[in-house]
């Protein structure tokens, strides 16, 4: 049984970002740290996953993204649709070593949490790492995700949205933490903390030296225009609801 966990999503390749969520006291001090997928694509890969490296293994758990799976497929030349921007320039940042580590990601962790007994992690939904459940999903679209989930879940932790929310649906609790690296709606890291009951976190840090600082150390071509937009949160929780609503089907 664990008091505490901290939950990181949505992290692209920000190291500033990331720096800051785990220098969070709560961070620091929780039982565990969940990663909800969505670790590397992004700016900074290999030094995000390079700073991962250095903490507890046996703190630190990781589940699949659909961006992770992504610079797996792309790197090793599997077939698959026409990839983020960003995405084939991240692959070729990375080791073999960091390759190997985004492939061995599991779809989904359950872990025993105080206050909210089995809970379920995963990126998208239970049974696949890019499908869409927003705060307003309809109820018949969660029975239709909550499909694989034993009864005995009671919480599920998901991301891919980069929107945090909390709300219930047919008796479970669900949590999305936001984004750490590319926050739709408003600046921040943001992350969730578990146990007892479930927190909605955001810390702030300077942005205009996060931007700055990807703009000059990474070698992305195209990385202070995407710094500037992604990390200074120019795309609001409206324009992502918007986008995001077919894939919910609507």
């Amino acid at each position: 049984m664990l008091n505490t966990v901290a939950v990181l999503s949505d992290i692209h390749g920000v190291l500033p970002a990331l720096e800051a969520a785990l220098a969070e006291p709560d961070v620091a001090a929780a039982d565990r740290i969940v990663l909800l997928g969505d670790i590397a694509t992004g700016p900074q890969p290999a030094e995000v996953l390079d700073l991962l490296a250095t903490l507890d293994g046996d703190r630190l758990l990781r589940v699949r993204g659909n961006a992770d799976r992504e610079l797996v497929e792309h790197r090793r030349g599997e077939p698959g649709p026409p990839p983020d921007p960003i995405t084939p320039w991240a692959a070729r940042q990375l080791t073999d070593a960091h390759l190997d580590l985004l492939a061995g990601l599991p779809l989904t962790v359950t872990l025993e949490i105080a206050g909210l007994g089995p809970t379920l992690f995963c990126h998208g939904t239970p049974r696949d790492d890019e499908e869409v459940v927003l705060v307003d999903s309809r109820l018949p679209r969660w029975t239709e995700v909550f499909a694989p989930v034993p009864d005995e879940v009671r919480t599920v932790v998901c991301g891919h949205t980069h929107m945090p929310y909390a709300r219930l649906a047919h008796g479970r609790l669900v949590v999305n933490p936001g984004s750490v690296g590319m926050p739709y709606g408003r600046a921040g890291a943001h992350w969730a903390l578990l146990g007892p009951g479930a927190a909605l976190r955001v810390t702030r840090f300077d942005v205009d030296a996060a931007v700055a600082r990807i703009s000059a150390e990474s070698d992305y071509p195209d990385a202070a225009a995407w710094a500037d937009y992604y990390v200074r949160s120019r795309a609001s929780d409206a324009d992502a609801l918007d986008a995001f609503g077919p894939r919910d089907g609507r």
